[in-house]
């Protein structure tokens, strides 16, 4: 932006329209979560506002975004004074202007340069204080000077230490994140449930830590990295990479992808590295931090009121395609909920083929006023999720019309509905067919009753030819009946008839999590089925005997309730029955496992890589019906690393580590000599 020109009074009207739109972009993004533009168009327009405050310093205000860090406290939280600010770093968008800031480090210092390279993790700014090495408190940044105490949310992570390996007092700085498999689940959990999907994964981790309820929280399976400290008098390190081990001794989680660099030139081949790799890393970087190595000349250098002078952050340019919106697709969930989805031009984004991207619900598509024939861009929301950030106006055909949003279910017609003011819109025919094949398709999945071979094109084909109305239907199924389908033969429908049959004997918790029970995931399926032992049990329980089962809560509690006391959900639970469906839970029960003497009991596993042999889900259930935890990520706690093919960032950390590694065929041994 040109500012040739401007008188003072002209300047300072532009630095107040930049200030209240900044303001309010912030206040989206840092207090409620919920971002209206990307990073990229707030940047732009922050630098805009440095550059013209640069050029009239006489117009900055005290509250200006520039003098500012952070975001502001929520209600409900307890507020805590940082004795040690936490600032924000300074942010650069180009290699030259990384050089710069380079430049005038080693220009005002006469002693040899070491940088410490580390990924810029996509998340929120957390600090964990500890006394005599025992954790007692934990708090957002907040605006720098005054953050939020979410001690109990907090420990609900697992990668957080309650108890460090020496009793000293520190105050430990870093980062809380949500991997991208848990984003990814999270966001389809909310579009199932009606709710709006959160923007990116850092927003979700704010999201998930500022809850009032901790139990929300651990269901969002947040993890750390650790990178700072507020005050160094109690540590032996004397530089940031040796920092950063001696928190990785002190029992932290840090990332183990930093790097010493001792030139521009190896600076960016570490920044070059990351922006090829980012798309791979299990968790969302927006950058790299650099950061001067030498902790003593880092107090020299000091900060400004806002950042550090010793280090700064080369955000990543956004990745972004242009394509055409062809048409916009409304289906219909399990759960009734009706998303629209825009079809494009196939384009080439972040290494994969991407034609489709959710646009969640009515709200968001009004909100971006996409319209059939529009240009777009689009890029991957934590680089993972293919989503539009906005039309190119230049582009609109003139004649484009705003897109109507439709007021019927487009699979049964019935008239579509707001429920307790949820963003999404939702049918609530319980005889929709969209819903109804999307419920049997989840009930067949492997998570559930695990029908091999019954898939979406067959519960299609099966509704069509009204072969099948709900899940109970599938064991009425006949030999004949399924010769009738396309491409299929003898072999085809005797295995599919198997298969049905096998599924009757499934324990209690694949068939509780199959119905589809709306919040009741693998997991919650499980306890409560650990718990009751039978579903006869369950349907006679109340919420509160359900929200005791740990981790629980009201909110699943109640949708369990609230499900059985439907008419149709007795009747079909009596039509299962009667089909010869078990109704017991199966697996090892808590006082067995208590005296099990299995060697898995007590042990800490996590699976990674493809394996061969056996499923990840028959694994992962095995192993906890052995008594064992089965963890996604990988920390000093795990006892065992199971890998298959292609293991990944898991199987390095867990070399890192020194934990124990087994290949698959070891892992088949142990098993058979459990049975």
């Amino acid at each position: 932006m040109a500012f040739e020109g401007l008188n003072e009074k002209q300047a300072a009207d532009q630095a107040a329209q930049l200030r209240s739109q900044l303001n309010q972009w912030a206040d989206e993004y840092y207090t409620y979560d919920s971002p209206s533009v990307e990073d990229a168009v707030y940047d732009r327009t922050y630098q805009q506002l440095v550059e013209l405050e640069t050029k009239f310093p006489q117009i900055v205000t005290p509250d200006s975004p520039t003098q500012k860090v952070g975001d502001h406290t929520l209600p409900g939280f307890t507020k805590v004074q940082h004795d040690i600010a936490m600032l924000s770093l300074g942010d650069v968008f180009s290699k030259e202007e990384l050089g710069d800031f380079v430049d005038r480090l080693t220009s005002t210092e006469s002693v040899p340069f070491e940088y410490n390279c580390e990924l810029k993790i996509d998340g929120l700014a957390v600090s964990l204080r500890y006394e005599n090495g025992i954790f007692v408190q934990g708090s957002t940044r907040g605006n720098g000077q005054i953050g939020e105490d979410i001690t109990r949310n907090l420990k609900t992570i697992k990668s957080i230490p309650r108890k460090l390996s020496r009793p000293i007092n520190i105050e430990v700085r870093g980062e809380c994140y949500m991997p991208k498999a848990s984003f990814a689940a999270l966001n389809e959990e909310r579009q199932n449930n009606g709710q709006a999907p959160f923007a990116n994964p850092r927003n979700a981790a704010a999201g998930s830590l500022r809850q009032l309820d901790p139990k929300v929280t651990a269901r969002r399976k947040l993890s750390t990295f650790m990178y700072n400290v507020a005050d160094y008098d109690d540590l032996k390190a004397d530089t940031q990479s040796g920092l950063l081990e001696e928190l990785k001794a002190l029992g932290f989680t840090i990332n183990p992808s930093y790097q010493v660099a001792h030139s521009m030139t190896e600076i960016d081949t570490y920044v070059d590295k990351y922006q090829q790799l980012r798309d791979g890393l299990a968790y969302g970087i927006d950058g790299i931090v650099i950061k001067v190595n030498s902790l003593p000349l880092q107090r020299s250098l000091g900060a400004t009121v806002k950042v550090p002078r010793w280090a700064i952050a080369f955000k990543f340019p956004p990745e972004e395609v242009q394509t055409v919106v062809r048409d916009i697709e409304w289906t219909v969930g399990r759960t009734g909920v009706v998303t629209p989805t825009a079809v494009m031009d196939a384009v080439t984004l972040a290494g994969s083929t991407v034609s489709r991207a959710s646009l969640h619900n009515p709200d968001y598509l009004e909100a971006k006023d996409i319209r059939v024939g529009d240009t777009v861009k689009l890029h991957k929301a934590g680089d993972i999720i293919p989503e539009i950030s906005q039309y190119i106006a230049e582009k609109r055909p003139k004649d484009s019309q705003p897109y109507p949003i439709p007021t019927q279910c487009p699979s049964c017609g019935s008239e579509l509905v707001h429920l307790d003011e949820e963003v999404a819109l939702r049918c609530i025919n319980p005889q929709c067919p969209a819903q109804l094949q999307e419920g049997l398709t989840h009930f067949a999945s492997r998570d559930a009753m695990d029908i091999d071979g019954l898939g979406p094109k067959i519960i299609a084909q099966l509704f069509k030819k009204h072969m099948l109305t709900d899940v109970a239907g599938l064991y009425d199924l006949s030999f004949d009946q399924l010769l009738t389908l396309d491409k299929f033969g003898e072999k085809s429908a005797t295995n599919l008839l198997s298969a049905i049959d096998t599924s009757r004997n499934n324990s209690f918790e694949r068939l509780l999590y199959g119905l589809g029970i709306r919040h009741v995931g693998v997991k919650a399926a499980r306890l409560i089925a650990q718990r009751f032992k039978n579903i006869d049990k369950l349907m006679e329980a109340s919420a509160p005997e359900i929200a005791e089962i740990d981790t629980m809560g009201m909110i699943i509690a109640d949708s369990v309730v609230t499900y059985f006391s439907m008419p149709q959900s007795k009747a079909l639970i009596q039509q299962l029955k009667q089909a010869g469906v078990n109704m017991d839970y199966l697996g090892v029960s808590d006082e067995q496992l208590e005296n099990s003497d299995s060697f898995f009991n007590g042990k800490r596993v996590v699976l990674t890589g493809k394996l061969q042999e056996i499923t990840r889900p028959d694994a992962t259930e095995w192993l906890e019906n052995q008594g064992a935890s089965v963890s996604s990520s990988v920390s000093k706690k795990t006892d065992i690393v199971v890998v298959g093919q292609d293991p990944g960032s898991k199987y390095d950390k867990a070399k890192d580590l020194g934990i124990e590694i087994w290949d698959e065929t070891r892992f088949r041994e142990a098993m058979a000599n459990e049975t």
